[in-house]
Order: C-alpha cells, then structure tokens, then sequence
C-alpha cells in the first residue's frame, strides 16, 4: 500500500512537471524576437501610411498608438531625454513628462508617415550589443528616391524586446531630443519643458 502511494506521488509529480515545462515551452515559443518587434511595427506603419489621408492625423495617431506602446519602451525613452536632469523630477513629475513624452512620439509618426507612395521595409541585418541589446538594420525604400537606413536599437523589458532608439541615415532621434530638452530643463525648468513639448504635438497635429 505504501509502496502504491509513492508511486502515485511520484507519477502526479511528474506530470505537473511536464505541464511546468510544457507551459514555459508555449510561452518561450511565442515570445517575439528582436527582429519580429521591429517587423511588425514596420508592418502597422505600412499599414497607417497606406489609409494616411482618409485617417487624418487624430485616426494615424490612434492607429499608431498602440503599435508604438507596445514596441517601444517609452519610460525609458523619456529618461533618457533629459539625462541626469531626471533624478531631481519629484515622482509625479516623472510620470507626467513620461506621458507627454509618450504622445509626442505618437504625434511624431503620425506626421511624418501620413501617406503612401509605394514604401517598403527591408531588413539588412542584425547584431547583439555587449550589453545584452540587440540591433536591426533595415532600409526603407522610397520608389525614385534614395533609400535611408534605420538602426532600431532594443533591449530586452521583461519579456519582451522594445526600441529604446532609432537612428535615421546616422542621426539618432534621441540624441537630438536630449541636446534640446535636457538644456530646456536644466535652464528653464520642468514647466517650460512641458509646454515645449505640447506646442510640438500641437505643431503637428494641425499640419
């Protein structure tokens, strides 16, 4: 009888372990790579430019929101923009400019990709960093114009791999922001940046 029990014990034993490596399996299996993230938000991309003018900027910007939340990793995007400056923001300051932050960069793509003249991504290459990141070399093609290069710069959040950077033809979208915000904080102070920043989105939502 006893005999009967462990072995019981031992056959329910393995079968929930099974499940744990069953389930950590499906999970690994579906978790995106690098290379998958920065795809599929080239492919939403495509996708707004191609209904640009029928949206209108507020419907890219609601297409595009979700895209970009959930391929970037804007938390830290906002951080780094302003450098050092951002350890003396109080914690709902922090928030704040993570938020306004975040709709800028929505408002940025829903500017700049507002239609379709027969664009296409294609991927170039791809490399890990040192530190654990991971790059991807793409090219957008542009029919009879030069192509430009971008270099979307992840690292892993948890799971998942998001775009922390991008670097258009060699010129890094967050180097700039940096150079004009974290002065524009440092000199101005935290409600100056704020009002920058939404005159920007603004800017671009009536063009």
């Amino acid at each position: 009888m006893l005999n009967m029990l462990k072995n019981k014990s031992i056959a329910a034993f393995l079968c929930l372990f099974l499940l744990v490596v069953s389930f950590n399996a499906a999970q690994a299996a579906q978790e995106e790579s690098a290379k998958q993230v920065v795809e599929k938000f080239q492919a939403d991309l495509i996708a707004v430019m191609k209904q640009g003018k029928e949206l209108g900027f507020k419907g890219r910007y609601d297409k595009l929101e979700a895209a970009i939340t959930k391929s970037h990793d804007l938390n830290k995007i906002a951080r780094v923009a302003v450098g050092k400056e951002w350890e003396k923001l109080s914690n709902e300051q922090q928030q704040k400019l993570v938020d306004v932050f975040s709709r800028l960069s929505i408002a940025s793509y829903a500017y700049n990709f507002k239609d379709f003249s027969g664009e296409s991504f294609k991927f170039a290459s791809e490399e890990e960093t040192t530190r654990g990141g991971a790059v991807i070399h793409a090219y957008l093609l542009i029919p009879n114009e030069k192509d430009v290069k971008f270099d979307y710069m992840l690292k892993k959040k948890g799971d998942s791999w998001r775009i922390n950077n991008i670097i258009a033809d060699g010129v890094s979208d967050l180097a700039l922001k940096r150079s004009e915000y974290a002065s524009i904080l440092e000199r101005d102070g935290f409600d100056a940046l704020i009002t920058k920043i939404n005159e920007k989105i603004d800017h671009y939502a009536k063009q």
